[in-house]
């Protein structure tokens, strides 16, 4: 089992999207998408087709694929598979890419969580998910890539506190010590809330590492993204 997660440097597109950007709904040059999802293939060792990339729409759905699908898979925010070589992708600009697995069972999962993401639980129902796959909860780890960190992740109190009730640990406060959302925290003890054996976190801020894609710091950019497939 690998995971990677990848960042915006050494790709064909122009800016804002430069340079690698592989998301083709953010008015990027569909020709320079191509090109980076195609380097990207060819840096893991994999076939373009092996990759899986979804619709993310914000909620909690969850898919499962056994088979490379012709294009992205509609309207769900995470992927399951036990098929191995299927790279299972989550593009991100701010939000949380969790790539969970249980190598032991063959089963792999992975989440685009945004806030809302969060407090749908959208980790807790891939964990469901991987299980009802084959997976047990002792056995799945997970990596959560980079994403905007609590201290820069400025939101209304009332929002923060509407998170924090279904992800506590999530509350947080920014430099200025007005409100705001640590995503990974909240998703952490979600997670860990589901029996999960390890959570790993990537501590970068897309926010203030500008080798990432940031939404909120940049408005019109990339996507990185987050990796995982069974070898």
């Amino acid at each position: 089992m690998r995971r990677v997660v990848t960042d915006r440097s050494g790709g064909a597109s122009a800016a804002p999207y430069d340079t690698f950007n592989l998301a083709d709904h953010v008015g990027d040059d569909p020709e320079a998408v191509r090109a980076n999802r195609g380097r990207l293939a060819r840096s893991i060792g994999a076939q373009r087709d092996a990759l899986v990339w979804m619709e993310p729409i914000h909620g909690r759905t969850v898919r499962r694929v056994e088979a490379a699908p012709k294009g992205a898979v509609p309207g769900c925010d995470a992927l399951v598979t036990t098929t191995p070589g299927l790279v299972l992708t989550a593009l991100s600009a701010d939000c949380v890419p969790i790539l969970l697995a249980d190598a032991a069972a063959g089963v792999i999962a992975a989440v685009h969580a945004g806030r809302i993401g969060v407090r749908l639980d959208v980790a807790g129902h891939a964990v469901a998910a991987m299980i009802a796959a084959g997976a047990t909860a002792a056995g799945i780890d997970a990596l959560l890539g980079p994403a905007i960190c609590g201290g820069c992740y400025e939101v209304p109190e009332a929002m923060r506190r509407d998170v924090d009730r279904v992800a506590p640990g999530s509350a947080s406060r920014t430099g200025r010590g007005t409100p705001a959302l640590d995503l990974r925290a909240g998703i952490r003890g979600q997670l860990l809330a589901a029996g999960v054996s390890q959570v790993a976190v990537d501590p970068r801020c897309t926010l203030e590492e500008p080798t990432l894609f940031s939404h909120r710091r940049d408005g019109v950019t990339g996507r990185q993204a987050g990796l995982v497939w069974l070898s």
